[in-house]
């Protein structure tokens, strides 16, 4: 194992920008991958009509690889700066890793 997690997270588009500028202000932080996608989902309470029309709503993927123990720290700082409960996340433990 390498020690090394993947956090992934989505969230609707609103989100981004304060997602992505704490994480880019964060010296620590390594980078990370953001994607757009559609969802497919039970609850359309905050869908617009073209969701519900469409049956998908609107969301980023953002994934980071980290080390493990750095994963509280970078929820915690997700947490300070997205008041938010529509931000859902979870990790995933990264075999290996390089370039070619």
């Amino acid at each position: 194992m390498s020690g090394l997690i993947r956090l992934n997270m989505v969230f609707p588009p609103r989100l981004e920008t304060p997602l992505t500028e704490a994480l880019s202000a964060d010296p620590f932080i390594p980078g990370y991958t953001l994607l757009e996608a559609e969802a497919h989902t039970g609850d359309f309470a905050d869908a617009s009509d073209a969701e519900r029309v469409r049956g998908r709503v609107d969301r980023r993927v953002l994934w980071l690889v980290i080390r493990a123990d750095m994963k509280d720290d970078v929820l915690r700082l997700m947490r300070e700066h997205v008041d938010s409960g529509d931000l859902h996340w979870w990790s995933e433990p990264v075999l290996e890793t390089g370039r070619l």
